[in-house]
């Protein structure tokens, strides 16, 4: 098996998506750019979406959970063998699938395999260019740093570490295993903040990673969810404050928030910078979903390759953009080279 530079980790999940309506979302109470768990176990009236948009006259499968996503858009421009993922699933079609859409990407997968639960599936419903993500996460919540261990020469091997912040509230343990390993090794740890729900509830599992990180990605509304959770008293849309705030004193991590065509946000002990997004033609925009994990995927590619934290900024543009003419998180079937 080849070692990749780049390693991922994060919640593997089949991605269900299809278009809705308002009042489809507010049958359920859903908001309709947001991202929530259920739980089959619960009981929760939710799990009946995954059956019903089923029926749905545009239903379309991707290989989904945001770092899968992430880490198949870097093997985009990295090439086959570049990139590894870790994340667990259960021993069932969905895997399967998963798996040969990972394989067709280029992507190293390396999946715990929990037999007692089903892959985990996200329900992605789309209302114009918004989504709301419904997620029942299976085996993914599985997932035990003890398979890291198993897969230690792999790690030792990378370059760099990329972790999905739904992992959060999964195992926590497994993402400062791979933090430590990071700090003493001088390797980039870059968190994405993944859904507003998770600066909102798992605060806590949040601060003990956050030391570990050299870069934070977000968007601007989890840039808000984390300025409510750790009370700071500037403006929620004040994004340079907020990301100053997640820096601290380190001077060795970057905060960079993407705010959809507004320009993204760069911030370090050094400086606050600012980058335009390149407007692209809204009659080529298919679907915005994933938009973010494309961003991240690029961006990783660029420091995989390293590039200079603005190339790579660029490079997280590029992707997204070639990204939001695909249907769900995907990238364009022919290889596109990026172009500075």
């Amino acid at each position: 098996m080849s070692t990749p530079k780049l390693l991922c980790l994060g919640n593997p999940l089949l991605d269900i998506q299809a278009t809705t309506t308002k009042e489809y979302l507010d049958q359920y109470s859903l908001k309709s750019n947001d991202a929530i768990l259920v739980d089959a176990a619960s009981g929760d009236e939710k799990m009946k979406i995954f059956d019903e948009i089923l029926n749905f006259d545009d239903v379309v499968f991707v290989a989904g959970g945001a770092a899968q996503n992430t880490a198949r858009g870097a093997a985009y421009v990295l090439g086959e063998g570049q990139v590894g993922y870790f994340g667990c699933v259960g021993e069932d079609k969905f895997s399967a699938k998963l798996l040969a859409e990972n394989d067709a990407a280029g992507l190293i997968s390396l999946y715990q395999v929990e037999k007692s639960h089903g892959t985990g599936k996200c329900a992605a419903l789309i209302t114009g260019h918004d989504r709301s993500l419904v997620t029942d996460l299976g085996a993914a919540n599985h997932f035990k740093p003890e398979h890291l261990t198993k897969h230690w020469s792999q790690v030792e091997a990378a370059n760099l570490f990329y972790i999905g912040g739904f992992h959060l509230t999964v195992s926590p343990e497994a993402i400062i295993k791979l933090g430590k390993h990071a700090q003493e090794t001088g390797k980039p740890f870059v968190l994405n903040l993944s859904a507003p729900f998770i600066p909102q509830f798992f605060k806590s599992a949040l601060e003990e990673v956050l030391p570990y990180t050299t870069v934070v990605i977000a968007n601007e509304t989890e840039a808000a969810a984390y300025a409510e959770s750790f009370g700071l008293t500037c403006d929620k849309e004040d994004l340079a404050a907020i990301a100053k705030h997640i820096v601290g004193a380190s001077k060795t991590r970057t905060v960079i928030f993407t705010h959809g065509l507004e320009p993204t946000i760069v911030v370090s002990a050094e400086s606050t910078k600012s980058f335009a997004v390149k407007p692209i033609d809204k009659k080529k925009i298919v679907d915005t979903n994933g938009a973010g994990d494309a961003f991240a995927g690029g961006f990783m590619a660029g420091l995989a390759l390293d590039k200079t934290l603005d190339t790579a900024i660029d490079m997280g543009q590029w992707l997204a953009a070639l990204s939001i003419q695909e249907v769900g998180p995907s990238y364009p079937k022919e290889k596109i080279p990026y172009e500075a």
